[in-house]
């Protein structure tokens, strides 16, 4: 018993220490309930910012992908099509824009390409048979524009 005293002495002397409290030696475990709670917030932060992240992966994807079929159709249709009665020739794209506008306000249905010698051609109309656009370049000339001539988009 006599030591049993000063053992308790000491038992409460070091629980009841300051510094001891503040280092959390013997305190208990942090309220489990306030610890997984603040988890689950961290996980269902991180899962909406995932979510938002595949959300957007998708957007990008689905834009990549409508842009990949305009380009596949545009080829195919260059491919198909690809004799041209051409208007005018044009260094500067402002000009070729322009006159673009003036003939599509006639009526024709005008696209600007552009070859390799980096020049915008107007194109007034777009054939896929060479012998129909000699017959209509010939009508052009005579009741449209004079210098127009034919392109061969290769």
């Amino acid at each position: 018993m006599k030591k049993l005293v000063p053992l308790l002495i000491l038992i409460i002397a070091v629980t009841s220490c300051k510094f001891i409290k503040e280092k959390g030696w013997f305190k208990k475990d942090a309220d489990t309930l306030a610890v997984y709670q603040a988890r689950m917030d961290s996980v269902r932060v991180a899962d909406s910012i995932n979510k938002v992240l595949e959300a957007e992966r998708m957007i990008e994807q689905t834009r990549l992908d409508s842009i990949r079929a305009i380009e596949e159709v545009e080829r195919e249709r260059l491919a198909r099509f690809k004799y041209h009665i051409i208007v005018g020739s044009f260094k500067t794209p402002e000009y070729a824009d322009l006159y673009s506008e003036y003939y599509r306000k006639m009526g024709y249905e005008t696209e600007i390409l552009f070859n390799e010698y980096d020049f915008n051609v107007v194109s007034a109309r777009a054939f896929d048979n060479i012998g129909e656009a000699l017959v209509q370049l010939e009508h052009f000339r005579d009741t449209v524009e004079l210098e127009a001539w034919l392109y061969i988009n290769q």
